[in-house]
């Protein structure tokens, strides 16, 4: 049972680690049924805004390193609360208002905010005397987040007719797919906790987890120097 648990956390990250060292984005079926919408298409919406979440990689990297060592449930609904108000106020405002910036540069930070919550995890800034309050970093890396998937709805061909309400239900998606990401994830290491190796293997999965994003903060940085 121990060492079935532990096998199964260790591949689910693995999972997320290695594709996250390409950024997502929105898939080519996806965009191309978003730049053919006219009209408003509330559903539809909403199941692409929860489709981005669930297969989002270095959202769900985050997330998983932001609640690696809750316990309580009103923890993580802090959490993701202030991850949610930062994500989804950039994604509105950056595809209704217009307010763009360099793609690779805002996934790069999005790398960056996986790095620092595995490292914070791993007791790296306490052992440089660095005090950070993990509350304003979850939220301005939820900006950081929900920027990120704003420059990539700006990058396609939105029609104007309805874009306010499919926004907002595109935005309602992401949060409900949030929502259903962590609940596996969380039933995920209360399997793992269970199993008696979770304080073994924290370390090293909070080291996978930071390289994932070392990873995706190369992988942009250099998508940045050569576009």
């Amino acid at each position: 049972m121990r060492q079935s648990a532990s096998s199964l956390i260790a591949a689910t990250l693995l999972l997320l680690v290695v594709p996250a060292c390409w950024a997502h984005g929105v898939a080519t079926g996806d965009a191309a049924y978003l730049e053919r919408l006219q009209g408003v298409a509330f559903l539809p919406l909403m199941y692409l805004g929860a489709k981005h979440m669930v297969t989002g990689y270095d959202h769900l990297l985050f997330l998983a390193g932001v609640i690696f060592f809750l316990y309580r449930l009103k923890d993580v609904a802090l959490y993701a609360t202030l991850f949610a108000i930062g994500h989804s106020t950039t994604l509105l405002i950056g595809v209704l208002a217009g307010v763009h910036a360099n793609a690779y540069i805002v996934d790069a930070i999005i790398g960056l905010s996986v790095v620092y919550k595995a490292f914070e995890n791993i007791g790296g800034f306490k052992r440089l005397g660095i005090s950070i309050d993990t509350r304003a970093a979850v939220l301005l890396f939820g900006f950081a987040h929900g920027f990120g998937l704003s420059t990539k709805l700006q990058d396609l061909s939105l029609s104007a007719q309805g874009l306010v309400p499919n926004m907002i239900a595109f935005n309602i998606g992401v949060e409900l797919g949030q929502l259903a990401a962590l609940t596996v994830i969380l039933i995920a290491f209360t399997a793992w906790r269970r199993s008696g190796t979770f304080n073994r293997g924290a370390y090293a999965a909070n080291v996978l987890i930071m390289a994932a994003g070392f990873a995706l903060f190369g992988y942009q940085l250099t998508g940045y120097l050569v576009a």
